[in-house]
């Protein structure tokens, strides 16, 4: 035992590993503090000042988001086509990974800049705001298709589930450095926190740069035409019928994860909205869910590699669950901070558990494109999921804190029908 330990720990500080591990690290803060704090934080300080206007900044949030995944879903099948056809990933994840950085340092410029007009009716500075949020959170997650298919450059099938969960769990701990911002930032003028932000992004994610090599593409790389790409994605849906357990799975990790983005957008807005929270409350809230996150991807790597896959996610899709009914239901803080705990564990294990079954799913020579598949079903649900969010406190905004109560409770709903549908997935299909 004490020699299979040893083997993990020398496979986890191995350069490559730990190295690829660390850009998880990078892209972490720049989830947690822009996607899940800051930016939503921002917003509301702008635009709310009442229970009405909470749930109006709440559907500002959910649209802003919603309209980032509609352009993943236009390009994430494109991405995954590449990764086939030339095997290259790095040549992706810099590009992006510095577009990402400029455009949230932006963000913390146009927050702090008083312009003398409006566009649309609204601060000038806001709208810029949400469309460099926009484009920052578009090209960190098209960075991370090709992030995540990396993973099966670095280890064996029995080291993977290893890799993952070291991955995540080092990715939350970014988290935490990462809120460290907050000591900077305070309760007020939440667009310091940007800048900030951007450059733990950028800084964490050099040894990725420079340390990381990709295993070459056997045979010479095929060239790419852009409609190329997507008459591709076409036959492969057409094949995919032929793929029933990567088909069933797709679909449940739809609406897995239309319920777990959508709860990360909103978390933080919620938990001030619902329970009173302060922001330092949350941001304490959030470095407790953090190391939850923590426990729980390591945990789950050791769950996954002996109960196996698909009895993993569905462990964690009931955590999950249980998480949303504390938080629909909470009438103190104590609720939330069960339900806040038991999300870290979920949100943790999912990403897990779902980067291993894909892997376990697909044929090695369809792996990138079928990654990128997961990324567009993905995204399609995160579309989905906060227009649906903030559909419903637009709609409800009249009634106060009971819409967010709603819409939290919706995303119970899409957590369940992915639980049935996984239920069906075939696991030893390969």
């Amino acid at each position: 035992m004490s020699l299979q330990k040893d083997r993990a720990w020398k496979l986890y500080l191995s350069l490559p590993i730990l190295s690829w591990a660390l850009y998880d690290f990078a892209n972490t803060i720049f989830s947690s503090n822009i996607t899940t704090i800051f930016f939503p934080f921002y917003l509301q300080e702008v635009i709310g000042a009442n229970e009405s206007l909470d749930q109006i900044a709440s559907s500002f949030i959910s649209y802003a988001n919603a309209a980032a995944s509609f352009l993943l879903v236009l390009f994430s099948p494109l991405f995954g086509v590449l990764i086939d056809r030339s095997g290259k990933k790095k040549a992706y994840i810099i590009p992006f990974t510095l577009i990402t950085v400029l455009c949230t340092i932006l963000m913390g410029v146009f927050g702090m800049t008083e312009f003398s007009y409006t566009l649309f009716g609204l601060p000038a500075g806001l709208v810029y705001v949400i469309l460099l949020f926009i484009m920052a959170k578009f090209f960190y997650h098209s960075s991370l298709i090709f992030y995540d298919t990396m993973i099966s450059d670095l280890g064996t099938g029995k080291q993977i589930p290893l890799i993952s969960g070291f991955g995540v769990a080092v990715g939350y701990v970014g988290t935490l450095v990462g809120l460290s911002v907050y000591l900077y930032v305070g309760d007020s003028g939440f667009h310091k926190a940007f800048i900030p932000t951007a450059l733990l992004f950028l800084v964490f994610s050099l040894p990725l740069f420079f340390f990381v090599k990709e295993k070459p593409l056997a045979g010479k790389p095929e060239k790419t035409g852009f409609f190329d790409g997507y008459r591709e994605i076409i036959r492969t849906f057409k094949e995919i019928r032929t793929y029933k357990a990567v088909f069933l799975f797709m679909i449940a990790y739809f609406f897995l994860n239309d319920a777990i983005a959508t709860a990360v957008a909103m978390m933080a807005v919620y938990s001030k909205a619902i329970v009173g929270f302060s922001s330092g409350e949350f941001i304490l809230l959030y470095l407790v869910s953090t190391v939850a996150s923590i426990a729980g991807s390591f945990l789950f790597g050791y769950i996954t590699k002996a109960s196996g896959t698909k009895k993993s996610i569905m462990y964690v899709g009931i955590i999950l669950v249980i998480a949303l009914a504390f938080a629909a239901f909470a009438v103190n803080a104590a609720m939330f901070w069960v339900a806040g705990s038991l999300f870290g564990v979920s949100l943790g294990a999912m990403w897990v558990t779902s980067r291993t079954f894909i892997v376990e799913l697909t044929p090695e020579n369809k792996r990138g494109q079928f990654f990128g598949l997961f990324a567009f079903s993905g995204k399609v649900s995160s579309i989905a999921g906060p227009l649906l969010y903030g559909t419903i406190t637009l709609v409800l905004a009249d009634y106060g804190d009971l819409a967010s109560r709603i819409a939290i409770g919706s995303l119970m709903i899409l957590a369940g029908i992915g639980l049935a549908v996984h239920m069906f997935v075939p696991d030893n299909e390969a």
